[in-house]
């Protein structure tokens, strides 16, 4: 029974041991960037205003649906969208963006300010910080452990921060705060289907986190 105490504890030890490191890896966002952002703040939610800084109420969870790291960066660091987006480029010209970024080894990258608005999620993204977890298909999940690991993280470390932060959500989640007082978005046929990061991940990552509070919806 002692030896088993103590490998448990060992084993708990290495867990711990093995917190995530917040690297910054900062994609391109210079002011046309920036400028981009304010006219979709303004087309798509009414909002007016000098800076593109964000109150967050709210953390969503994607995947990348691409398979490696560099692929994934090399997507996010577009200013403007191309014709590979087509289906939301109408709805503005302003590429997708996100704060934190998780490779399959569960090394987290932050590839802009946290407080900065990303564009990630229609309706919510005035409120919200994302996380995208490098993987994922529609019909394919294949998010690690690892990375299960590294958003538990992510999720503590910016309720710690950030009080403010009430709501938890898959991306495939978002279309249930349409009419919630968070939602902004003035399109009401603007909507796509979601599935990321996949029912499994975020069933695991709430269990994790379930003392926070964060609500779903």
């Amino acid at each position: 029974m002692r030896i088993l105490i103590i490998l448990l504890t060992s084993l708990t030890l290495l867990d711990c041991s093995t917190t995530p490191v917040i690297i910054d890896k900062p994609i391109s966002f210079p002011s046309e960037r920036i400028a981009l952002t304010k006219a979709y703040m303004n087309q798509r939610y009414g909002i007016v205003s000098d800076s593109i800084v964000i109150n967050p109420k709210m953390i969503v969870v994607h995947w990348t649906a691409i398979p490696t790291l560099e692929k994934s960066l090399a997507e996010f660091n577009k200013i403007a969208l191309d014709s590979s987006r087509a289906d939301i480029m109408k709805s503005g010209a302003v590429n997708v963006s996100i704060h934190f970024l998780v490779d399959k080894d569960g090394a987290v990258y932050r590839l802009m300010p946290e407080t900065w608005m990303a564009r990630h999620v229609i309706g919510l993204n005035h409120v919200s910080i994302g996380i995208e977890n490098v993987g994922g298909a529609r019909d394919r999940d294949d998010l690690t452990r690892d990375q299960l690991k590294a958003n538990e993280y992510i999720v503590r470390y910016l309720k710690e921060k950030y009080p403010s932060i009430e709501y938890l959500i898959g991306h495939y989640e978002y279309a249930l705060f349409d009419h919630h007082p968070l939602w902004k978005e003035r399109d009401s046929t603007y909507r796509t289907e979601k599935t990321d990061p996949g029912v499994r991940f975020m069933t695991l990552l709430r269990e994790r986190v379930s003392d926070l509070g964060l609500k779903g919806r």
